[in-house]
This record gives structure tokens, sequence and C-alpha cells, in this order.
């Protein structure tokens, strides 16, 4: 039973107002926050090339482009419409990126993956829908598949989580016995990154 007083999932609809209100309201196409960020993201990737990647939260496409290089096919999806549109623009040229219009954790696509970034997108979601996303992307993560979080950590005020419960929730898959290990983490002034990996099935039964 979910308690009525939890705060719940940030609707598409939020997301359709502040769009509407500023195109890049982040910053993320002219932020040296977030420059630097998307730098410190792509540098905890170990691995060269990833075959089929996931990135949830894409927004205006502008770690797509980066990272697309690095993938064999990379599926990048979001919540409304106007920043997909932009997106798409940018990653006209990059023939591995598909973009969807795709409500995770309610919806989630089929496929498995090498590779799941989920960056700035977990404290949108309740604590319900954290819990369902937690499982649904460890699922669909194949064995040996990485899975990168990165979020902001200063708490906001309409946001139901911060980003520490996000990345606290996806550690304890990796306690003793879980589907995952960690194999990095670090904490900037204002944000956190913590890279997890899906062990071989018999290491975890």
């Amino acid at each position: 039973m979910v308690n009525p007083n939890q705060p719940r999932t940030l609707p598409p609809t939020y997301f359709d107002d502040v769009y509407r209100a500023n195109e890049d309201p982040w910053g993320f196409e002219s932020s040296p926050y977030e420059r630097e960020k998307y730098a410190a993201t792509l540098a905890a990737l170990p691995l060269p090339a990833y075959a089929e990647a996931f990135e949830i939260g894409c927004s205006l496409g502008v770690l797509t482009a980066q990272l697309a290089p690095r993938c064999g096919h990379l599926l990048a999806v979001d919540v409304t419409e106007a920043p997909l549109a932009k997106a798409r623009l940018r990653c006209a040229n990059l023939p591995q990126v598909e973009f969807q219009l795709l409500r995770v954790p309610d919806e989630y696509p089929a496929q498995s993956f090498d590779l799941i970034l989920l960056s700035e997108v977990g404290y949108y979601w309740s604590a319900a829908d954290l819990a369902k996303a937690v499982g649904r992307l460890v699922t669909s993560l194949n064995p040996g598949g990485q899975l990168l979080l990165v979020h902001w950590t200063p708490p906001v005020h309409d946001y139901p989580l911060t980003g520490d419960d996000v990345h606290e929730t996806f550690l304890q898959q990796a306690a003793p016995g879980g589907p995952l290990r960690h194999l990095a983490g670090q904490r900037q002034e204002r944000y956190r990154l913590d890279l997890l990996e899906k062990k071989p099935a018999h290491q975890h039964s």
C-alpha cells in the first residue's frame, strides 16, 4: 500500500511546463558544471565500447551525442517531446542513436543492455517508482553489463527524492549476495557518481 502522503513521481506535464518556460532549463548546452560532469561521466566508463546502451532521461541529447561514439546502438528516452525534438536534430548524423518518448519505469523497453545510464533522473521518482525502476534496470542488464548513476546531491524542494536516496537504493543491490557489484564511486561538490556491474548469474544465486 503506497502512503498517500509520500511524494509522487513528477509527471510529464511538470517537464512540459519547464521546457515551455526555458528551452534549456538546466543549462545542459552552456553550463560549465554540466560540461565538467559530462566529461567525468564518460571518463567513468571503463570499456571503450558498448554494443547495446540505454540512456534514461536524455533531454536535449547533449550527453547522448558524446556517448554515442562508444555505442553500437544507443536507445535514448525522455518523458516529454520538446527536448526530444532538439535531441533528434543534434544527433541526426549518428545513425546508432534511437530516440523514444518513454515514461520509465511504467514503460520500459523489452530488450537487454550492456550499459544503462541514469543521469539526473532518479530523484524525480517516488520511492515506490524508484524501487520499481531498480528492479527493471537490474533485470534488463546483461551479465557483465554496467549501470552508471550520476545525480545532483543537494535537495531540491519539489523533487520527491535526493540524489543520495537514489544511489543508496541502487547500492543495496551490491550488498553481499546481491545481483550487482560496485566498481567505482566519486562524490564531487554538487553531484555523485557510482558505477555498478551485473554479476554473472552463478555469483549471486
